[in-house]
């Protein structure tokens, strides 16, 4: 069994952004998964991106926002939905609400994200 103490989560900021690494390859000797808590404010965006080698699986917990896809697509995600990226989507999201949008996305196999972030807190 592994317990991971509050303080021991790495939390990491972009513009708008934070994001909270529950679980990663940096706390948990875990090999199958990420499992991070993000956090959208008020027209904070997460860029289209993709993960090569990674599959990606996001529940929204609070708020309403649109998922960018490839080809500039876009699709409404709102609190209670969920998202499956195969390894190789594109994938971002947009907070077009007026609160704070909220999901937990876990990854596998496990990636540490601070590579996309600004600064760790």
């Amino acid at each position: 069994m592994e317990f991971i103490r509050s303080k021991e989560i790495v939390g990491m900021k972009n513009p708008g952004v934070v994001s909270r690494q529950l679980i990663n390859p940096g706390n948990s000797a875990s090999t199958r998964v990420t499992m991070t808590e993000v956090h959208l404010q008020a027209a904070a965006c997460q860029p289209r991106h993709i993960h090569e080698a990674s599959e990606q699986i996001w529940y929204a917990l609070r708020g309403q926002g649109k998922l960018l896809l490839a080809d500039g697509e876009v699709q409404a995600f709102c609190a209670g939905d969920v998202v499956r990226f195969e390894a190789g989507d594109v994938h971002g999201l947009e907070n077009d609400g007026d609160v704070e949008f909220v999901y937990l996305s876990v990854t596998a196999p496990p990636i540490h994200f601070g590579y996309a972030y600004e600064s760790v807190k």
